[in-house]
């Protein structure tokens, strides 16, 4: 279900002259209706639309009338006005159209009447001189021709040589005016359009022309008709020639140049040959009419630029006929030439918008060539088949454009490819299209591109409709799920979709045509269906998400009946099947699955319900499952319907209201989003059904049609509907409570403002909901309290759901109320919190709304002026705003005085900015286009501009300081002291007091920890210290200063850029209408421009940026020249300043050229995309001249700005591709800027290197740095960037060269490394084919050589960049000739730098060999085995001989890859034991076995260490496999007996040796507790027969952190009941002695790490002990009872909290939910408040961990209780809620429940220390400036509190409690009327409007409050009567 909004068609009505008027009143008949009366009252209409309905009974009156009355004056009077009338409307009102088809039905006696009225018009029309007026004409002439039967007689008759004149003329003016009025590009752009219309205008009319005109008598030279034709035709010559006009207009030259030649060239024939020669350039004179050279000379001499002849090939193509073979065989060579110039020139065309239209143009080629095939000749079906030159240069332009970064380009290759095909199959016509060798070649080679090639899916699918599906799956059966594990990425998620698509309904087909029976059904599902089945349960969450998304609509569009085989096979897993917090599982597939069906229209939710499809507790469990995305499932299954007004069941109504329950505080804001937005559709289902249903109501009469439709009653049901919303708004304004956090805050102020939006409607109509009904003043002042929220989204909601609101809002607040608002709004608005003034912002902007402002607020600041009373006219808003400004600006101007004596003083106690921030608020909700006081507000800008300036006279030096960050010395020496003095007489800030003027020393504060500032004379002014009003001594830090002074500068660009859009878009000749003047808008530009050239604060020139960019963007559109031209100067007054270079310049060279970049950015973005873009190609061009200078000596500092510059152009995604072409040249710069030897202009090549290759291969989304993602072919990397190509190789072989110079010296060529990058970034294509100049091949010797490289970090990049250079297929070869170059052991000169780089380029090499997925190939076994063969001669490198262990290493790592790969797939047949035996041999001569003789100084020793020991696993875990220990051969017995056990690894003296083998133990113990090792494959489990003993003692001896952490998880993982019997033996303890010692090890560890894993281990014993019935310790209980808790304790680190949930959720089965008491009550609930304590952490991990516990609880419970169904995987809030009940319960079933109560209700009451939270809270304030107290994500206390007395009542009343004389409870009612007392008068000792001065103390009270009164009633139900009495007397 889409929402739309309905669209207003808006008809402007026409409007008759006096004379018309008094023409058809003197015709028109009282008495009955004739044409005249009927248009007369037309006339007097004031409504478009009833005008229509008017005119549309014109005709029916008409036909009515007689043969005679055509005769009748009154009808050629009321014709002669229809014509006037037809002509004077605009060509896009509708009534034009109307009246044109309501003429079209003229009977045949008036045509004639009709025509010479027309006549009459246009001739008139024709006599036009007004250029302006020229575009009006020209509408008329094309609508006379479309479709206006009327028109085009009216053109018949009318003589053509007028009109062509006309034509004539019109074109010459408008380019002459348009010459004129060159640079303004308003009036430029709409000449442009008038221009393109009049050639459109004139190509139809010389069509229309040939169509009428028979024969050629208008070809002879002397007729008026020929002579305008030349003159069309010369024109069109030029406008194609002029590259200053339109790209549109050039295009449409284009076609007329064509179209007027074909009309005039005789004979026709010639005419392709004649285009042929214009196109190649070779044009003779001599066979050429004289005509043509005079009318076209420029386009036959000069050699044609390359647009031109883009657009000459188009109007070839569009406008000559191609079908049936009219041309003969010069057509066929002009096809020919066509395509081979198109192709020429893709090559040279880079631009963008140039590229679309060659891409464009190249698709309607293939089109016309194949329309030409169809009837061609022989020789031209050879020509363009699939073999054929052409087709392949094609092919090569697809592979290469295919992931073009624009669309267009990449939908009209995809068109191109398609059309290929097709001309393909027409040419083998006859013979069989499946077996083609082209087809099967082109299969081949797609197939085995890689997934992330997005072209690689367009052309699949077309192949698909070629060759079929079938024929595709028998070359690979699983590309289904191939595409299908693509889609877990969102970029390529629709094009899988779409191929899928594709091969499903080619499939099907197939199928129905192959088998008779439906039998086929089955395997089509299982293809198709089945795989998406597993995912949708399985899948990771976006890869199940996209395909719901794009997928499994379009499947189930095709084949609705799929769905009910989905559900058959979901409902049958879904109960044992509910997913986790990770996966969806079967309830959440089916969720999706019936939702994405029911919002399709293929399913009605009363079927699902009433067909047990699923059951509204399926839909329960949805709506609270742990996995977000199921439970917005379940809630689109809910509210998503095809139908809008579809009524909403009772079951919907109370599943809502469940959800809603549970699922507003959301942490993640796409759930939030997807929320809101699926209630918004469901409350437009009621609001459009109650439509309906109300209607219904009052036809009583219909009330039969609705007999099916709905059993109910209509006002039952719209009863129903006010009862729904009504608890729905309540339930959304209680979730406001105090302290709800702020994800519950937007959800609730979300939904409440769609509610009000949808339900306000205007006046008159019934609703079922209306908001204003259920507002009282509470939940006002609830909404105007969400003004202090610290997220200012929160604040958005809350001001624009009171706007919806505000009148009932103003009616509910008394004067009282509204006065402390605006004085809390007053204070806000100098607060030293920055975050304050926005608050105060919403406050005033709420308040503006109010009539009485004034009077109520005001009165007390601003005298009270009496004309504003008198003049009615003016809105509230516009009077209370200006009023509030002027207020605010007294204010500010007061406080800029005081400020300019001190700004210390300032900073502390009234920053200015907050002020500023008001104002600027205050204005932006103005209506500025209708205001009606114009002086005071002129005046009032005037006022803001000047305060602005001073504001930042005050504030800029310290902004503009070189070092503004540190302005207040935070050192405490005088050498550091003298530096400050240089800054400050740098600055000379405008400050009187001697702040600024001498330096301050830091001295020791005793009293203090914090040191304070302090002055370095007189020695007890200890503090620079400032009294503000009512606070206390606060201390001024460097930090408070600069907030002020960066603060108010972004306050004051923000307000000026405000200012600026006041100027009026249209400039009239009278300045006086704007509020603001031209010469104040130039004032505020150089503003900005010194500020953004002389800022060094990031803060402060970002933020003038903000305000400059809307400056600039109201520049570009405005219409006074003089502004109009600005841009342009400032742009080359700063370049001018940056080349110069001068001394004396002030711009900043340091901090990436500080504002410069942001500057230039502005004044570009600024600029109209669609036009030529001057200005960026001018300073493109200068930039890439200074970043890449050509001479040494020229200065460094214009090369670093144009560096810096560069790189902030190429980050700016608004200039989109229109920076692509300057790409290269960047690149370019920023290597050669890379070899400078300044480090200044080295720092800024690698930022400007770095966004480029951002901006090159695209924003890298995923951590892998070597994923495919962000990567491109290098055909298409260098077809993009062709400069490139020789400019990489040459700098590669420099690189090189220095490399192997014989002699042992160090090179390092500084640009090696990124020319690695690059490199890394691209890949060979199986597509590359012959006609690719650009072939990567001659990089691959160059990348080989970096190897050599001296670098270790340039070996491994060269070894990484190497592998995308070479194909798969070419790896064996390149590997073994890389093997093959490595020395023997015998060499004389042994490189080990050489040979370390060789290796690593073997090892890359390899991997992507063996990842590849060309496995099962027999050529891969015989690869594969050439390699084994190879590596066996060089093994010496491994071994001992070879002295250098880095390289030994190496060569370990390759030898670890094989044994790897082979292990995980022994073939049959592959007998490897030789390479087993090779292994056992390096392993058994290395020195693990002989021990070591090194320290673990030596280089390298580690790694080889490393790689040794990972060879000895890996071997073992082969070895140890059923193949070599069943085998009987002699060599397979020799392999089995390994020469190194895993104890031996475990004794080793390395820690790194031990770490890798405990690793890879784990892992196994792992695999084998997961049952993922088959019971054959038991090899693993042999290694680690009798290590129990062996790990025990390493937990005693091991010093090393990690292994010690790694052998307890060992344990941990291991069987309990095979190690607890070792534990005598090995390290004389019994099991209670463990458990002390793994506790013992919890409380003494310092890594949270081991405590997790020790108390993880500790806990399975003590479950272990007591389930085995051995005691353990009363204390040792406790003591593990005590660390649950600490460890669940509020500031504990995710992994220990996450550690305590997991052993709650191993103990709750024998603990938490045992039907005995076995820890006894106070343990047990401590255990428990554990839980409840973990399900309200902030951090989901957590709480979902947590939540696990409660699910292990319902499980158990379904199986105790039977078959009912309960809710297991449920989300926090709801797990909460079932916690408190499950306890409940437990009391009643323990039979503790006096015991327990009195402890829950401590729960309830909290342990917070009231006095204490109050007083510490107070001096924090003002400590960090930004801290925005306790911000809150998720936890709510309140939200706890509800839910555990919801259960307590509930408990009580089931179990009719009374605790009369309970100790325990006397106390706790003491303590809580004790405490209710203290927070009262806490709340009364607060400041008036606590909410906002004081919000985090305000907020803890109000929530302590509702704890406390909660308690006091559940209490006194406890209490029997006369208790609560003497309760009651004694207080």
């Amino acid at each position: 279900m889409v929402l739309k909004k309905k669209k207003e068609i808006q008809v402007d009505a026409f409007v008759l002259d006096h004379q018309q008027l008094e023409k058809l009143q003197r015709f028109s008949k009282a008495e009955e209706q004739n044409l005249a009366s009927l248009l007369l009252h037309c006339a007097q209409l004031s409504n478009g639309i009833q005008q229509i309905q008017c005119i549309k009974q014109i005709m029916p009156l008409v036909k009515k009338m007689d043969q005679n009355s055509a005769c009748d004056p009154m009808v050629k009077a009321c014709l002669d006005i229809l014509g006037e009338t037809y002509f004077a409307l605009g060509v896009k009102n509708p009534l034009k159209k109307v009246l044109a088809s309501s003429l079209n039905g003229l009977p045949e006696q008036f045509m004639t009447l009709a025509i010479q009225s027309f006549v009459c018009c246009l001739r008139e029309e024709l006599k036009t001189t007004d250029i302006y007026l020229y575009r009006k004409v020209l509408d008329n002439l094309a609508s006379c021709m479309e479709d206006f039967s009327l028109g085009t007689m009216t053109l018949n008759v009318l003589s053509s040589v007028l009109i062509l004149q006309f034509l004539q003329k019109s074109l010459l003016d408008i380019q002459e005016e348009n010459r004129q009025n060159h640079g303004n590009r308003i009036v430029q752009t709409q000449l442009m359009h008038d221009l393109l219309i009049a050639i459109k205008v004139s190509m139809m009319l010389v069509q229309k022309l040939q169509e009428n005109i028979q024969g050629s008598f208008w070809k002879h030279h002397e007729s008026f008709v020929w002579q305008s034709m030349c003159s069309l035709l010369k024109s069109s010559a030029n406008f194609l020639m002029d590259a200053t006009l339109l790209q549109t207009v050039q295009t449409t030259s284009g076609l007329a140049v064509i179209l007027f030649t074909k009309a005039m060239y005789e004979p026709i024939e010639e005419l392709p040959s004649l285009v042929s020669d214009l196109l190649l350039g070779s044009m003779k004179h001599a066979g050429v009419p004289a005509w043509f050279v005079s009318n076209c000379g420029t386009l036959c001499t000069e050699e044609l630029p390359d647009s031109v002849l883009l657009f000459l090939c188009h109007g070839a193509l569009a406008m000559l006929e191609w079908k049936n073979g009219s041309m003969g065989e010069n057509g066929e060579k002009l096809l020919l030439d066509i395509v081979s110039v198109l192709l020429s020139l893709s090559s040279e065309l880079k631009e963008s918008s140039t590229a679309t239209s060659l891409s464009r143009i190249l698709a309607i080629w293939t089109s016309s060539a194949l329309a030409a095939l169809i009837s061609g000749s022989p020789n031209l079906k050879i020509k363009l088949n699939g073999n054929s030159d052409i087709i392949g240069k094609l092919l090569e332009y697809i592979y290469t454009h295919w992931e073009h970064p624009l669309d267009a380009v990449r939908h009209q290759t995809k068109l191109v490819f398609r059309n290929l095909l097709q001309i393909h199959r027409t040419t083998i016509t006859g013979s069989n299209e499946k077996s083609d060798p082209f087809f099967a070649r082109l299969t081949k080679r797609l197939l085995s591109l890689e997934w992330h090639v997005k072209g690689k899916y367009a052309s699949l699918g077309c192949l698909v409709e070629c060759v079929g599906t079938e024929n595709i799956l028998q070359l690979d059966r699983t590309i289904p799920g191939q595409i299908l594990d693509v889609m877990n990425d969102q970029s390529l998620a629709p094009y899988a979709s779409d191929l899928l698509e594709t091969m499903f309904t080619n499939h099907k087909g197939h199928f129905t045509l192959s088998f008779q029976e439906s039998t086929w059904i089955d395997q089509w599902h299982d293809i198709w269906v089945s795989p998406l089945l597993v995912i949708l349960c399985e899948g990771n969450h976006d890869q199940a998400t996209y395909i719901i998304d794009y997928y499994l609509p379009k499947l189930l569009r095709y084949s609705p009946d799929s769905l009910s085989y989905m559900i058959r096979i979901l409902q049958a897993s879904a109960d044992a099947n509910l997913g986790s917090c990770s996966t969806r599982g079967a309830l959440g597939a089916l969720m999706a699955c019936l939702r994405t069906a029911r919002a399709h229209g293929h399913l009605e939710l009363s079927n699902i319900m009433s067909n047990g499809l699923v059951s509204t507790e399926y839909i329960k469990q949805g709506l609270v499952h742990q996995h977000n995305q199921v439970c917005i499932d379940a809630l689109g299954l809910l509210c998503e319907t095809h139908r809008s007004t579809e009524i909403v069941s009772t079951e919907e109504m109370e599943l809502i209201q469940f959800f809603i329950m549970y699922n507003l505080n959301s942490q993640s804001p796409s759930v939030r989003q997807q929320i809101c937005s699926l209630l918004r559709k469901l409350f437009c289902r009621i609001q459009e059904s109650s439509q309906v249903l109300y209607k219904l109501e009052q036809n009583k009469t219909k009330q039969e049609l609705l007999g099916n439709s709905s059993k109910r009653h209509p006002l039952g049901i719209l009863q129903q509907y006010k009862d729904f919303m009504s608890s729905v708004c309540d339930r959304l304004f209680e979730a406001l409570f105090p302290g709800s956090s702020h994800p519950t805050r937007f959800s609730a102020l979300s939904i409440l403002g769609s509610i009000a939006e949808i339900f306000s409607v205007p006046k008159g109509q019934a609703q079922v909901s209306q908001l204003d009904q259920e507002i009282d003043s509470t939940r006002v002042r609830t909404l105007i309290q969400c003004f202090a929220s610290t997220f200012e989204e929160v604040k958005v909601l809350a001001f624009e759901l009171l706007m919806k609101l505000h009148d009932v809002a103003f009616n509910l607040q008394d004067s009282e109320n509204l006065d402390l608002l605006f004085q809390a709004a007053m204070d806000l608005s100098t607060s030293t919190k920055p975050y304050d003034c926005v608050t105060a912002s919403y406050l005033l902007n709420f308040l503006v709304h109010h009539k009485g402002l004034e009077h109520i607020c005001l009165g007390k600041y601003v005298e009270h002026k009496p004309w504003m009373d008198e003049n009615t006219s003016v809105s509230t808003v516009e009077k209370n705003t200006l009023a509030v400004i002027k207020l605010l600006l007294v204010n500010v101007e007061e406080e800029i005085f005081h400020a300019k004596k001190s700004l210390l003083q300032a900073a502390a106690s009234f920053p200015i900015y907050g002020r500023v921030h008001c104002i600027t608020g205050a204005l932006q909700q103005l209506p500025f286009n209708n205001l009606t006081l114009v002086a005071e507000w002129k005046e009032m800008v005037a006022r803001l501009i000047l305060m602005s300036y001073k504001l930042s006279a005050v504030v800029s030096p310290v902004v503009q300081s070189s070092s503004p960050e540190g302005l207040i010395p935070m050192d405490s020496d005088s050498e550091s002291a003298g530096r400050l003095q240089m800054i400050l007489h740098e600055i000379q800030p405008q400050d009187t007091n001697d702040y600024f003027l001498q330096a301050k020393i830091l001295k020791e504060h005793c009293k203090a920890e914090s040191e304070k500032l302090a002055d370095h004379r007189p020695v007890e002014n200890i503090c620079t210290e400032m009294r503000g009003k009512e606070r206390q001594t606060c201390d001024v830090t460097a930090q408070m200063v600069l907030v002020c002074c960066w603060r108010s500068m972004k306050e004051v660009s923000l307000l000026l850029g405000t200012l600026c859009k006041l100027l009026p878009s249209q400039a009239a000749s009278e300045p006086s209408d704007g509020l603001i003047t031209v010469e104040q808008v130039k004032h505020i530009g150089d503003y900005f421009k010194h500020h953004l050239l002389q800022s060094r604060h990031r803060g402060a020139f970002e933020l003038a940026y903000a305000g400059f960019v809307q400056l600039t963007e109201m520049l570009s559109r405005c219409n006074s020249e003089s502004l109009r031209k600005m841009p342009e100067q400032w742009l080359s007054c700063v370049l001018e300043e940056i080349k110069s270079c001068d001394p004396s310049s002030t711009l900043c060279a340091t901090r990436r050229s500080a504002g410069i970049p942001f500057y230039i950015q502005a004044l570009l973005a600024s600029e109209p995309k669609k036009g030529k873009t001057d200005l960026l190609k001018m300073t493109m061009k200068e930039l890439i001249s200074l970043a890449a200078p050509l001479n040494e000596s020229s200065s460094v500092i214009p090369q670093v700005h144009a560096l810096n510059i560069l790189r902030a152009l190429f980050r700016d995604t608004r200039l989109g591709e229109n920076i692509m072409p300057y790409v290269a040249d960047g690149i370019q710069a920023a290597i050669l800027g890379f070899m400078s030897p300044v480090w200044a202009v080295r720092n800024s090549s690698t930022l400007l290197f770095s966004a480029l290759i951002t901006r090159i291969f695209g924003v890298k989304r995923g951590k892998d740095e070597n994923s495919k993602k962000n990567r491109m072919t290098g055909r298409e990397f260098f077809s993009r960037f062709p400069s490139l190509y020789p400019f990489l190789l040459k700098q590669l072989e420099v690189v090189t060269s220095t490399l192997n110079s014989e002699a042992e010296e160090l090179k390092i060529h500084p640009s090696l490394f990124l020319l690695l990058l690059i490199l890394g970034r691209l890949y060979p294509s199986p597509m590359d084919g012959t006609y690719s100049a650009l072939s990567m091949a001659p990089f691959v010797p160059f990348i080989i050589r970096c190897g050599h490289s001296p670098v270790y970090r340039s070996r491994e990049m060269s070894g990484r960049a190497l592998v995308p250079f070479v194909m798969v297929n070419e790896v064996p070869h390149t590997v073994l000739s890389l093997l093959e170059g490595l020395p023997d052991s015998t060499s004389p000169c042994i490189r080990q730098n050489n040979i370390h780089g060789t290796l690593l380029q073997v090892f890359h090499l390899l991997q992507s060999y063996l990842e590849s997925k060309q496995l099962v190939s027999s050529d891969f076994q015989q690869g594969l085995g050439d390699i084994i063969t190879c590596i066996g001669t060089k093994l010496w490198l491994a071994k001992r001989p070879n002295p250098c262990l880095v390289t030994r290493a190496a060569y370990l790592d390759v030898l670890v890859m094989l044994s790897t790969h082979l292990g995980k797939f022994q073939k049959q047949g592959m007998q490897l034991f030789g390479f087993w035996e090779e292994m056992n041999g390096v392993i058994s001569d290395s020195e693990l076995v002989s021990g070591i003789p090194y320290s673990s100084a030596i280089p390298g020793l580690i790694q080889y260490l490393q790689s040794i020991t990972k060879l000895v696993l890996s071997v073992l875990s082969v070895t140890a496999g059923p193949d070599i220990q069943s085998s009987s051969s002699p060599v397979a017995k020799k392999i089995a007996k390994p020469s190194l056990s895993i104890a031996h690894l475990l004794r080793c003296e390395f820690h790194e040796v031990r770490l890798l083998a405990l690793e890879a133990i784990l892992l196994w113990l792992k695999q084998i507790n997961s049952k993922q090792i088959a019971e054959g494959g038991g090899s693993v489990l042999c290694l680690l027969i009798d290590l129990e003993g062996t790990f025990l003692t390493m937990a005693l001896k091991e010093k090393n952190l990690q292994c010690f952490c790694k052998v307890l998880e060992i344990l941990y993982n291991m069987d309990l009941r095979n190690v607890l019997p070792k534990t005598e033996c090995s390290i004389k303890m019994n099991p209670n002695e463990l458990l002390t010692w793994s506790l013992n090890i919890v409380d003494i560890s310092n890594s949270t790490e081991i405590q997790s894993i020790a108390l993880k281990f500790a806990s399975k014993l003590v479950i272990h002990l007591l389930q085995n019935h051995q005691q353990i310790s009363e204390v040792v209980l406790k003591k593990w009872v005590q660390l649950i808790v600490y460890f669940c304790g509020d500031e504990q680190q995710t992994e220990m909290l996450l550690a305590a949930a997991e052993v709650l959720k191993s103990v709750t089965t024998f603990l938490l939910i045992n039907e005995k008491l076995i820890l006894g009550l106070s343990d047990t609930l401590a255990v428990w408040k554990c839980v409840v304590l973990l399900l309200q952490n902030e951090d989901l991990v957590v709480r979902d961990a947590a939540a696990e516990v409660i699910q292990v609880a319902q499980s158990e419970k379904k199986i105790s209780k039977g078959t009912e169904f309960a809710l297991r995987i449920v989300n926090a809030p709801m797990a909460l809620d079932l916690a408190f009940g499950i306890l409940c319960e437990l009391l009643q079933q323990w039979g503790e429940i006096r015991a327990g109560v009195p402890i829950l209700l401590e729960w309830l009451l909290g342990d917070s220390d009231l006095k204490r939270d109050s007083e510490t809270s107070a001096p924090e304030e003002d400590d960090y400036l930004f801290d925005k107290g306790e911000v809150n994500f998720w936890g709510e206390k309140l939200t706890h509190v509800r839910q555990l007395s919801k259960h307590l009542l509930q408990l009580i009343s089931m179990t009719h409690l009374t605790l009369p004389d309970h100790g325990e409870l006397n106390r706790l009612s003491r303590i809580a009327l004790d405490q209710a007392q203290l927070v009262e008068h806490l709340l009364r000792a607060l400041r008036p409007t606590p909410e906002f001065s004081k919000t985090a103390e305000f907020t803890r009270l109000a929530i302590q409050k509702e704890r406390i009164s909660v308690c006091l009633k559940i209490l006194n139900l406890l209490k029997s009567d006369d208790t609560c009495k003497n309760e009651n007397l004694e207080k």
